[in-house]
């Protein structure tokens, strides 16, 4: 028995790295999967390799700053399988995003960013919560990251929408706790992904303070996903936990 058998999860930027990995670690533990990404590169390798673990999953090319293509992606999930109880909100621009002074970002660059990392999350979330609360329960997990805590030198657009991200987290957890709908956040260190290695040389990461003493893989992230979408995490909601090896504690 996986800890996920019968729930039906969706998974935004859901067709490879993080994304991928979601999908893959939630269908290991009998989730039916629906990956939904603005891309098709991956996303035929993701369904499949779902597939062959024996789950169920289905696939949608939309955009997360669009309140139509969010209602879609909801109602996909809704006319495949009847119903959602896992919101994984994995789409964010990260992807070949280039480090610069803040007065050097450009105001598009800047709107670009908030739209996909913060506004984003605020109408996927819109968009499936009819469906969790007809459920009477329902489970989402934000992506925020290390850099709300540490800040990050040519990025402050960035860490500005991952401050947002556990903010919205919060006043999400206190809206929908009425419908049992719990809201957590989970906030990675630096992670060896593709997107990563557009961002830094991954070989060259200083691990000195961090005490694991090593740097993050995707699959460190899959424990806490599948943790806060189960049974296992029904008392825990607007909490933002971070998963970097120890590198900063609060």
């Amino acid at each position: 028995m996986g800890k996920l058998d019968g729930r039906v999860a969706v998974i935004t930027g859901g067709g490879r790295g993080l994304g991928k990995v979601f999908s893959t670690g939630l269908a290991a533990e009998g989730a039916c999967i629906v990956a939904a990404t603005n891309e098709t590169a991956g996303l035929d390798e993701t369904i499949e390799e779902v597939r062959r673990m024996g789950a169920e999953a289905e696939s949608i090319i939309m955009d997360v700053t669009s309140e139509e293509e969010t209602e879609k992606m909801a109602k996909l999930a809704m006319d495949r399988f009847g119903r959602i109880d896992i919101l994984i909100n994995n789409a964010a621009y990260y992807y070949g995003l280039k480090r610069k002074p803040f007065y050097e970002i450009a105001p598009d660059e800047w709107d670009l960013v908030m739209r996909v990392n913060v506004k984003g999350i605020w109408l996927a979330t819109k968009a499936v919560y009819p469906y969790m609360k007809k459920v009477g329960k329902g489970k989402v997990v934000n992506l925020a990251s290390e850099v709300f805590f540490t800040g990050s030198h040519g990025f402050a657009h960035y860490v500005a929408t991952k401050g947002a991200v556990v903010g919205l987290t919060r006043a999400l957890a206190v809206e929908l706790g009425a419908d049992r709908i719990c809201v957590n956040a989970i906030a990675p260190g630096f992670t060896d992904t593709e997107a990563s290695r557009t961002i830094a040389d991954v070989n060259k990461y200083d691990v000195s303070r961090t005490p694991l003493g090593r740097l993050a893989t995707s699959e460190d992230l899959v424990g806490m996903a599948v943790f806060l979408s189960s049974d296992a995490s029904d008392f825990v909601t607007g909490q933002t936990i971070l998963v970097d090896g120890g590198r900063a504690m609060h």
